[in-house]
């Protein structure tokens, strides 16, 4: 898996095979990482799930010209219309959720830097300026793929016309995470989310970025990797339940790789090997509830919750009869059993694609032994019990020429967002834009 990565990768970089790779590789314009004389106040929004965050950001300058960043923020969660309708309802939607956070921090006077933290694919044309290729995580907005997601913010916050913002920069979360985690480690030059999706970006050698001008010093790449395996790169790798998760979901097809790993879908997964192992009578006297048929309902934090169980089966008890089911003591042994199968695939999965990603940085640059920080965030690697150290293990295993650090991101999105906008205006003033 590892090594059909790293060819889809350079697929992904090349101009003449970029369009068939399944791994976009796309560019994102964050070529800089933050030095620390970039201060002010910042807005930054981030939407990548089905919530939506809003937050006041003050970069000052701390003690030993070290930064201070203080933050301030809320979630807002995103009905279902508003992700399902119009791109205009969207961000209409978007920009009531700023108005009602600038009243309540009295700020609707200031016309403040704006980062904008968007977890979807999207080909970036400049820091301020990405198209969306396609959505994923559940979202369908009608008229927004294709179009460029700064201008559909800038022109919803224009039709509310309550308040001013200077949108400075769109980042992916995994660029926000790697900007984020670069400001207490000078070392990370990868940043990875493994949370309801799953994907990575990393600092490439302009050399390699054929989709822009320019050889000198490095970019920041947004893989996509949750694409992999849309050429059938997966397929003698995908059991009966993920072909069914992916024949069942918005984007038949599409996210393979992430369908495998990703939060959104791996409660699902153990659904359906549960349904199997009742249709076999191997589980519950071979009857299932009519809650457990139902799709969905077996959602990841009950993973997480199974596995942490203590040998009382306490919560797999209380987890199960919640669904109706009246669980024996080997009921429960079977079912934590299935929840450690998918997790630990979905680890080692995920192991492979970031040592694809090491391994390449430190083949590329010539080291002999690669340094190097990784920055994390997501549900799945923070809230799981074993999938941290299990990911941890397997990637060391497949990248043995590299020393490797994994840095937990604390509001990475949140966070790199304004620091890439503060990276953004500093530059914009040296350039006189």
């Amino acid at each position: 898996v590892m090594r059909r990565m790293q060819k889809e990768m350079d697929r992904g970089l090349k101009l003449e095979t970029h369009e068939e790779a399944s791994v976009k590789m796309l560019p994102t314009y964050v070529r800089s990482t933050p030095e620390g004389s970039e201060v002010g106040d910042f807005l930054s929004l981030d939407l990548g799930g089905t919530n939506f965050r809003v937050m006041l950001v003050k970069v000052g300058e701390g003690e030993e010209g070290q930064w201070s960043v203080t933050t301030k923020h809320q979630m807002y969660s995103i009905p279902e219309d508003a992700m399902t309708g119009t791109a205009e309802m969207l961000f209409d939607y978007i920009s009531e959720c700023i108005s009602d956070f600038l009243d309540k921090h009295q700020m609707k006077h200031k016309k403040l830097p704006l980062g904008f933290t968007f977890s979807f694919p999207v080909r970036h044309e400049d820091i301020d300026k990405g198209i969306l290729l396609n959505w994923t995580k559940g979202f369908k907005a009608s008229g927004a793929e294709g179009n460029n997601i700064v201008g559909l913010l800038r022109d919803a916050i224009k039709r509310r016309g309550d308040f001013e913002m200077d949108v400075v920069a769109m980042v992916n979360d995994t660029v926000a995470t790697m900007i984020s985690c670069y400001y207490e480690d000078h070392r990370c030059e990868v940043g990875m989310i493994v949370g309801t999706g799953c994907n990575a970006c990393y600092m490439e050698e302009m050399e390699n970025v054929e989709l822009v001008e320019g050889d000198e010093g490095r970019m920041c790449v947004n893989t996509e990797w949750g694409a992999f395996g849309a050429s059938g790169e997966l397929d003698e790798f995908l059991l009966e339940y993920d072909r069914v998760v992916d024949e069942t979901s918005l984007n038949p097809g599409h996210q393979l790789y992430e369908k495998m790993i990703g939060g959104k879908y791996m409660g699902e997964i153990v659904r359906l090997v549960l349904l199997k192992l009742v249709n076999e009578n191997l589980l519950f006297h071979g009857e299932a509830s009519e809650k457990l048929k139902t799709r969905g309902s077996f959602e990841t934090r009950f993973i997480s919750q199974i596995e942490s169980d203590a040998d009382d089966w306490k919560q797999t008890y209380n987890i199960l009869t919640s669904f109706e089911l009246l669980p024996s003591l080997t009921d429960c042994d079977i079912v934590r059993m299935v929840c450690e199968s998918v997790s630990t695939r979905a680890a080692q999965m995920c192991s492979a694609g970031l040592a694809g990603v090491i391994n390449r940085m430190r083949e590329s640059r010539g080291e002999e032994r690669l340094k190097i920080t990784v920055g994390i965030d997501g549900s799945v690697y923070k809230l799981h019990p074993s999938f941290k150290d299990q990911f941890h293990a397997t990637v060391r295993q497949l990248a043995p020429g590299c020393d490797i650090t994994f840095l937990q991101s604390e509001e990475g999105s949140g966070r790199g967002a304004a620091l890439i906008s503060a990276v953004a205006c500093k530059m914009a003033c040296l350039i006189g834009r």
